[in-house]
């Protein structure tokens, strides 16, 4: 039996059984153990009313399904047949021996867990289960109780006399259960069991995180009581994530490119895009250390790995993160104090749980390997406390060395190699390509539709909002280059639906726009009183805003207690003498509940809702105050870059040269700094509107020092400049060593537009290898066909591997005749299109779905198929030549009998996500020239024991995290004679 099988039926038992209580009434005991069609059609009159019922309790099978499919696909694997239906037949069979009548669960307090002793109290466990089917046995019924209690308490009373009313309400009382059973924690057999009370409590700690971690701030909500109605889970966006350690990650061998937001054909399917999806490249390493910029989603991603662990619910890449426990820790929380030992760090999210954890309960958790540590915002704490953590995470991970660990910075206040020691590999969460900002649109919009009356426009207009929006970024690029991350793209989302079409022309507009519109506009057009009430305008706001972001930045903090930050607003009210007298407090109180950009992270304190806001109010602050000379003496401190270049747009004529000339004045004078400070200078022209001739001359003279562009961050920093720069870079490379000429091609298409295009094809002369390549992967920056045209004809393609990051590339890559190496990385099912590239040697489709059939590439001697949406591999039809064959996503269901007659395979990889062994192993004994077999996650075991292993061919045998024979340490359990064997 499957596990969906099997999930099917218990959905249906939890399901129907729960109906049969609702029908059935407190005083028709003998009618709760009718069928559910059959009391159906006895308590509800009419056929209409009695399919919207049996919809209704569908709906509901079917959410109790989707939560019990993966827990049995993970516990199902270490039962045979017999046993899992044993398992199955015995919880199905005490379902229906239980009393589980709404007295029941009364008396058990409506608690899952009582009513589970209960139950197992009075009714006998099934016999003759083997000790693992026992376990089994009772977390799934355990299960399907919390499932049943759940659905009991959320079914309205039934009433006949109101059946017309009552159902008119319950029209999405499926999606509501399905919404309640979504949020409840993972149970798995594999949880660590520490003490009696370990697993009590994890569960609850499980699900205290489910709940409490799944909002976010879709800065447009402004009152504390919608603050948390929008839901993580349903607002989450994949991003995408490139190597950061110098070099990209790569594909089958190529590099993943970045995309520029301006490209053509933007929304493709809503879901193209390049690069590794931030879970995938996550899931390929125990120890990261998550690199981005200002809102580019860092730790939206840590609470979303968070709700999901504790929900056990990921799939793909991430699947095998399920049954771990997360831990999530606040760095901000411990600037000026220690950092939390491990019985401190679920103070963060459970403080008030903590009281009752069990003894070294976290120790365990760290210990067994089943824990996920997730620890947000290096960049948050000041440079010698940098340092701390990083010693800090050296000792634990001394002591616990198996635990999984993310750990989020802005790129500037940790380099790629900061963890380096620690064996931490560096990612970097790139901007929001167009499909990604497409998705994101989408998700937002469907987001808010759970705030109700809260929205400004009723919820059947989202829908034209969303479109509008979307005509809107395609129509004008700047704004889609603007939206590159999930805070802009969130900010201008809530623009649009609060302001129509009044969108933005830059950031620092984007900024002043949305922080008008969160702290005063929206209350006062609602006439909200307490907007009204305190006297307060936009600008005396702003005043008090300004005055408490200067205060954090100021001591290098993110956040502060309510009880100073009132002694604050009370101090900076006592100036502001065209208001009648106010208390300090109070109106920190209302600014909190009501302007959308302070909050509290925790009880008694006080925070922005984004570091951003922070630093934008703290410019414009510095620069009302005239702070232009702090600002020159900190310009080399990581933390305040940002409020820099903010300030530089901020500030007026004077200040700007003060505060440009006091940067460079420092870049002459301070070796050790000046690099630093000129790429300040420099990114600062993204802001200034204006600058006087001798300020321009010298930022000319620190931009040209800076030229050319050798190291991997210079490249973005540069390109804030914009296309001033153009014309002060080199029209040919010949004169550049390789690495600079790379990062003079990475500068030129980062910023873009049709001069840079023209840069670019006047490089094309250059042939060095890692220069081509460069030239090749920039080709998503710009329009697909003029790039192709004006720029690759012109490149030696011969043996280059060309990526196609979505399918407006397709009609110009056929143009490219002599394209040898293709790598495909949008979801593609035109196979037969292929047959145009009549030199293709070389394939990588990473997202195929359809029918694979490449029979008709006669060249063809490489294929890499990767994570296919359905099991590609059953339509496969190979060409007569290939040689080489890897499969990116093999499952228990792939059927390799379709191998049979690939007669000239030498080299085979087979890659699995999950252990499994694929059918049709035996067909590999038929390939007459395999010699080399690469095998991830495959069940030897299994294998051995349904033939023939290795295939009698193979000379050399090469296994990653596979399982092994039951004697692995055995000298012979691994000795095959002939065949080279190396385990990783």
């Amino acid at each position: 039996m499957s596990a969906e099988a099997a999930a099917l039926r218990l959905g249906t038992t939890v399901a129907t059984t729960a109906a049969q209580l609702w029908l059935g009434g407190k005083r028709r005991g003998q009618e709760r153990w009718m069928p559910m069609a059959e009391l159906v059609r006895l308590r509800v009159p009419g056929l209409r009313f009695q399919r919207s019922v049996e919809r209704q309790f569908e709906e509901i099978a079917d959410a109790v399904f989707d939560r019990l499919a993966p827990f049995l696909e993970r516990e199902f694997r270490g039962l045979d047949e017999n046993g899992r239906q044993a398992v199955l037949n015995g919880v199905c069979d005490t379902f229906a021996r239980a009393d589980l009548s709404d007295e029941a669960a009364l008396a058990a307090d409506a608690n899952p867990a009582e009513l589970v002793r209960r139950i197992t109290a009075s009714v006998p466990a099934p016999v003759g289960l083997s000790e693992a089917e026992e376990r089994l046995y009772e977390a799934l019924f355990a299960e399907c109780c919390e499932y049943y209690v759940r659905i009991v308490r959320n079914l309205p009373v039934f009433e006949e006399r109101a059946l017309t009313e009552l159902l008119a309400r319950t029209t999405s009382l499926g999606a509501e259960i399905a919404r309640i059973l979504e949020r409840l924690p993972d149970r798995s057999l594999f949880a660590p069991e520490g003490t009696d009370r370990d697993a009590e409590f994890r569960r609850r700690y499980l699900e205290l995180v489910s709940t409490t971690l799944d909002e976010v701030e879709l800065f447009r909500r402004t009152s504390e009581r919608a603050a948390a109605q929008a839901r993580l889970s349903v607002a989450y966006v994949s991003l995408r994530a490139t190597g950061d350690d110098g070099s990209r990650r790569r594909a089958g061998g190529r590099a993943v490119p970045l995309l520029r937001p301006d490209m053509s054909d933007w929304e493709q399917g809503g879901g193209e895009s390049s690069g590794m999806r931030v879970e995938a490249a996550l899931g390929g390493a125990s120890r990261v250390l998550l690199r981005g910029e200002a809102g580019s989603g860092k730790t939206t991603l840590l609470r979303w790995l968070a709700v999901t662990a504790a929900r056990g619910a990921f799939t793909g890449e991430l699947a095998g993160w399920n049954g771990l426990t997360p831990v999530f820790v606040k760095l901000r929380e411990y600037s000026g104090r220690a950092l939390p030992g491990p019985e401190a760090m679920p103070d963060s999210v459970a403080g008030h749980l903590t009281g009752v954890m069990p003894k070294a309960w976290v120790e365990r958790q760290l210990e067994s390997g089943k824990a996920l540590l997730l620890i947000d915002g290096v960049d948050e704490l000041l440079d010698g406390e940098r340092r701390g953590v990083r010693e800090w995470l050296r000792k634990l991970l001394a002591a616990y060395g198996n635990v999984r660990v993310v750990v989020t910075s802005r790129p500037a206040a940790a380099g790629a190699d900061w963890l380096r020691r620690e064996e931490f590999t560096a990612l970097h969460l790139d901007r929001m390509t167009p499909p990604d900002l497409a998705a994101f649109v989408r998700q937002w919009h469907q987001a808010v539709r759970e705030l109700g009356e809260e929205l400004p426009c009723g919820v059947e207009e989202l829908p034209g909002y969303e479109q509008s929006l979307l005509n809107a970024l395609k129509d004008r690029p700047h704004l889609q280059s603007l939206a590159g991350t999930p805070l802009l793209a969130s900010m201008l989302c809530a623009m649009h639906l609060n302001r129509g079409s009044q969108l933005p022309r830059d950031r620092m507009e984007l900024y002043r726009s949305a922080l008008h519109t969160l702290v005063h506009e929206r209350d006062a057009h609602r006439n909200v009183p307490s907007a009204l009430d305190n006297g307060l305008g936009l600008k005396d706001k702003l005043v008090l805003l300004r005055d408490l972001a200067w205060r954090l930045s100021d001591n290098n903090r993110s956040e502060i207690s309510l009880e100073q930050a009132g002694v604050f607003v009370g101090r900076k009210l006592a100036g502001m003498r065209h208001l009648d007298e106010q208390d300090g407090a109070r109106v920190l109180e209302q600014l909190r509940h009501r302007s959308g950009v302070l909050r509290s992270p925790a009880v008694g304190r006080v925070d922005f809702v984004h570091r951003t806001f922070q630093e934008y109010l703290a410019a414009e602050e510095a620069a009302e105050e005239d702070r232009i000379g702090n600002l020159v003496e900190r310009a080399h401190l990581d933390l305040w870059r940002e409020t820099i270049i903010m300030a530089a747009g901020h500030a007026n004529r004077p200040q700007r040269e003060e505060l440009l000339g006091g940067i460079l004045d420092r870049a002459e004078v301070e070796p050790r700094h000046a690099r630093k400070l000129r790429l300040l200078a420099a990114a600062c022209q993204e802001t200034v509107p204006e600058v006087s001739d001798g300020l321009a001359g010298r930022l000319d003279e620190a931009v040209d020092a800076l030229l050319p562009p050798r190291r991997e961050t210079d490249a973005p920093a540069l390109a804030a400049v914009g296309t001033s720069l153009l014309r002060r870079l080199p029209t040919s490379l010949r004169e550049l060593s390789e690495k600079a000429a790379v990062q003079t091609v990475r500068t030129v298409a980062m910023i873009g537009g049709p001069e840079a295009l023209s840069l670019l094809e006047g490089y094309t002369e250059d042939e060095r290898d890692p220069v081509v390549d460069q030239l090749i992967e920039e080709w998503a920056y710009f329009d697909a066909d003029a790039y192709a045209d004006r720029v690759l004809a012109a490149l030696p393609l011969e043996g280059e591997q060309l990526f196609l990051s979505h399918s407006g590339q397709w009609r110009a890559a056929t143009r490219l005749g002599s394209v040898e190496r293709l790598v495909v990385g949008y979801r593609f099912a035109d196979f037969a299109a292929l047959r145009e590239l009549t030199r293709l040697r070389e394939l990588h489709i990473l997202r195929p779905c359809g029918p694979v059939d490449l029979s008709g590439l006669g060249e063809l001697r490489f294929l890499y198929l990767g994570s296919p949406e359905t099991d590609a591999v059953g339509s496969l039809r190979l060409p007569p030549r290939l040689a080489r064959l890897i499969l990116g996503e093999v499952r228990e269901t792939t059927d390799l009998s379709v191998l049979t007659g690939a007669r000239r395979i030498a080299e085979l990889s087979l890659i699995a996500r999950s252990t499994c062994v694929p059918r049709g192993v035996e067909a590999l004994a038929a390939l007459p020239r395999l010699r080399n077999l690469t095998l991830r996650a495959i069940d030897l075991s299994a294998w051995m024991k349904a033939s023939e292993f290795p295939p009698p061919t193979v000379r050399r045998l090469h296994l990653f995290d596979c399982v092994l024979p039951d004697s692995p340490d055995s000298p012979d359990a691994l000795d095959f004679p002939g065949v080279e064997v190396v385990v990783h």
